[in-house]
């Protein structure tokens, strides 16, 4: 077969994806951009599909918006951390298991529960009248709950036990890949435990380390659920703001613009993402 055969087979086998990603991605993500550029209409909506305007950007610079822009990433950025913390650990223990098959099936039983039914069962653990504060209160005889909802606290907490099973199974595959001999070589040439773990075990699972991290903070920082659910005022992220200008004061072009930032910070996050597994790849 010729090689031009070839690259002719090799487009219509990406021409179904290649269409499905064009309907149901690419030309939506074009329509969220186009909005950021036009105006709001008088009751709402888009004033003109032709009349455009950077106004919906000059928004984003107003100070209550900016720091919400900041508290939101600030979360994003904690959620993230305390995700990678708990999650390497948890990977490393369930790779180097011998009953791993039940423990990975444990990860993924969360995921055959609702989404929202998930958050509703953490806020019955951590209410004012939940098992955890009845608990701190009968061991440690407090005069009243520890206000553990309705706050950053709150989403920080459920954000981390939401997105850690996103982490725990790139970090498990990564995990499995490592040839832990590595390690052995480096504590026989002098390096201590420490050393070979921040110096060979870590650059050794980077690809892992760097999906984990992508799949943790571009759904973080886009939260809407569990700020929703848990935050009250003092936990509000972007993510409420979009849904409250795009629903409730019908800022269409507002709720594009701040959307087509999401965007872009996404595309930046998968592009590092992308970059880190082709060194990974290519070592």
């Amino acid at each position: 077969m010729s090689m031009k055969n070839n690259k002719t087979l090799k487009h219509l086998y990406y021409l179904p994806i290649t269409i499905w990603m064009s309907i149901f991605f690419g030309i939506p993500t074009l329509i969220i951009v186009y909005f950021s550029f036009l105006k709001k209409g008088v009751y709402g909506g888009i004033k003109s599909y032709t009349n455009f305007s950077l106004d919906a950007y000059k928004e984003l610079i107003t100070p209550e918006l900016l720091y919400i822009i900041f508290k939101t990433l600030e979360m994003a950025i904690l959620i993230t951390i305390f995700v990678m913390i708990f999650s390497i650990p948890t990977a490393y223990f369930i790779s180097r298991s011998k009953y791993k098959n039940l423990y990975l099936l444990l990860i993924v039983i969360p995921f055959w529960t609702n989404f929202l039914v998930r958050i509703f069962a953490l806020v019955g653990l951590i209410g004012n009248n939940g098992l955890v504060n009845r608990f701190f209160i009968k061991v440690f005889n407090l005069s009243g709950p520890i206000p553990m909802l309705y706050n950053k606290f709150a989403v920080i907490l459920v954000s981390v036990y939401i997105f850690m099973p996103y982490a725990i199974l790139p970090l498990y595959s990564a995990i499995e890949k490592f040839d832990f001999s590595l390690i052995d070589a480096a504590r026989d040439l002098g390096a201590n435990k420490y050393q070979a773990l921040l110096k060979v075990f870590i650059p050794g699972i980077k690809g892992g380390i760097i999906t984990a991290i992508v799949l943790t903070f571009i759904p973080a920082i886009g939260s809407y659920a569990v700020p929703d659910i848990v935050g009250g005022t003092d936990g509000v992220m972007l993510g409420n703001v979009i849904a409250n200008k795009m629903f409730v004061l019908r800022d269409w072009p507002s709720a594009s613009a701040i959307s087509t930032v999401f965007i872009i910070i996404t595309i930046i996050c998968l592009y590092i993402s992308f970059k880190g597994q082709v060194n990974e790849n290519g070592r």
